[in-house]
């Protein structure tokens, strides 16, 4: 097994242990606390036994990895669907772009598909913010300058609060890699990070500093308003378990969130043999992975396609064929 390389100036992650014939791919991930940095670390180190190198960036945006990919400046990246759409249609973070934007989005192809972050909604507790509904009036981290994130966050906080929006408190954007200590230098009041469940990050956070975690109120829950959103920012529902966090003042019981669906990209251009390669590197390695990364057992391996929105490639698609998975119509190429 190959062990990681780090170099910081550069926040790229190389894996040793592959031979001098395996073609090096650069693959760009989301923030290190994040499954979108969690996955792509520990797929590269078993992608290795598959003798594929994998040259992984973290810390990235990932609607410009997104727009990267589709020119063709990079192999592989994570892509939040809700970014694919955008650009498909020459909006949002893409509105500059326009048209560009909307030529080059057929040049991504999905490999799989895997939940993100669990956003967790997080106030010191003695701030006196109690719900999504105190927020009204104060300062609220919602995601980086460039993501779509801050989209998906505006609506968890509409949903969570009855009604609160945008314009009732501060949204301060911020990269993600920056966030957790601009809270705690008291940049802003609630800090809505992007993290998968139980982030050891998170819990020293709560160890430097009692935390109350925010979560959507039961009358929210299975709600059409509820479901629409999930269908629409593809979102997964995510449970927080109890006992999570050391220093929570409200976690004796469980709280629910919501988790960002993201799939793993390429450009159409890849060979067959290569897509197809990648992506049953991360099938027969998934067990293993959970057993190395616990973090990444809040994966389901029965929702292959949950929230994807763009076509697979061939190669992904023969892999599933002879893997007996059914592959849905609309995520095959026209």
């Amino acid at each position: 097994m190959g062990h990681f390389k780090t170099f910081i100036a550069a926040a790229v992650i190389g894996v040793a242990g592959v031979s001098a014939n395996a073609q090096s791919l650069s693959l760009e991930g989301g923030g290190a606390a994040s499954l979108t940095g969690i996955v792509p670390q520990t797929y590269a180190q078993f992608a290795a036994e598959e003798d594929l190198n994998l040259q992984v960036v973290l810390g990235q945006t990932l609607t410009r990895s997104a727009l990267k990919l589709a020119a063709g400046r990079i192999d592989m990246a994570v892509i939040p669907p809700g970014a694919y759409g955008a650009m498909s249609r020459g909006v949002g973070p893409y509105a500059q772009q326009g048209d560009q934007a909307k030529q080059v989005a057929p040049n991504i192809r999905a490999l799989f598909g895997f939940p993100a972050g669990t956003f967790h909604g997080i106030t010191w507790a003695d701030s006196g913010i109690e719900n999504w509904a105190d927020v009204v009036g104060k300062r609220v981290y919602i995601g980086p300058p460039a993501g779509a994130a801050s989209g998906q966050i505006k609506k968890l906080i509409a949903l969570g609060s009855g009604g609160v929006t945008d314009a009732d408190y501060e949204g301060i954007r911020a990269p993600w890699s920056a966030a957790a200590q601009s809270f705690q230098d008291g940049q802003f009041d609630v800090y809505v990070a992007s993290a998968a469940v139980g982030s050891q990050v998170l819990n020293e956070l709560s160890l430097q500093r009692e935390i109350r975690i925010l979560g959507v109120p039961e009358d929210v829950l299975g709600s059409e308003a509820w479901s629409t959103f999930l269908v629409e920012a593809a979102q997964f529902e995510s449970t927080i378990p109890a006992g999570t966090y050391s220093g929570q003042v409200n976690g004796d019981s469980a709280l629910t969130s919501a988790a960002s669906a993201m799939m793993m990209s390429v450009h159409k251009d890849m060979s067959d043999d290569q897509a197809y390669a990648l992506t049953k590197a991360y099938w027969t390695n998934l067990d293993a992975m959970m057993n190395a990364n616990a973090l990444m057992r809040s994966i389901d391996p029965d929702l292959p396609f949950a929230g994807m929105n763009a076509k697979l490639h061939p190669g992904a698609i023969r892999y599933y064929q002879e893997a007996g998975v059914e592959v849905p119509q609309d995520l095959l190429p026209n």
